[in-house]
């Protein structure tokens, strides 16, 4: 076992550990938060498989904008910070969801356990480069409008929600 398996390793273990956590936890901001950790630590597992790329796309558009958007999202809404009783489960509820996720794991077990022994597609130096040549000259201007249109959105949401952007008296 060489030290990359072993940093691997270790980083799959945090990113399943936080991605558990993003999803047990009943904080919404927690849960965000842990979501954050989640996907940092699958962009260090691409990082130790050699993708540098894709850990930095990773990094910039899940870490940098869908997070970032779930919690402006969240003290946009004002939502809740703390648990709710009227959003909690029953325990036979949350046994059944976790005998169907038992289940679901044991079945991509046992279909992606024989594929561990195959041979590993290689990836050239000249694959990464014709992915950063398509991204950053054929598709550079889509990302960039779509970045803009994310942003007059946020602003947008902003101007909408913000106290007194209506008037007291009834509907615009």
């Amino acid at each position: 076992m060489t030290g990359l398996d072993i940093a691997f390793a270790a980083t799959g273990v945090i990113t399943v550990g936080a991605a558990l956590l993003a999803v047990t936890t009943r904080h919404l901001v927690h849960a965000a938060l842990w979501l954050v950790l989640s996907l940092g630590g699958l962009a260090g597992c691409y990082l130790v498989l050699g993708a540098e790329l894709v850990a930095l796309v990773h990094v910039l558009v899940y870490v940098g904008a869908v997070v970032v958007l779930v919690i402006f999202a969240l003290m946009l809404t004002r939502a809740p910070i703390g648990p709710r009783a009227e959003h909690s489960t029953s325990r036979l509820h949350r046994a059944l969801a976790g005998v169907i996720a038992a289940g679901l794991a044991a079945l991509l077990l046992a279909v992606l356990l024989p594929l561990a022994g195959e041979q590993a597609v290689a990836i050239t130096d000249a694959d990464s480069t014709s992915i950063a040549q398509q991204l950053f000259t054929t598709w550079v201007w889509p990302f960039e409008l779509l970045s803009v249109l994310l942003l007059i959105a946020l602003v947008a949401a902003l101007a909408v929600a913000r106290p007194g952007s209506r008037p007291a008296g009834g509907h615009r």
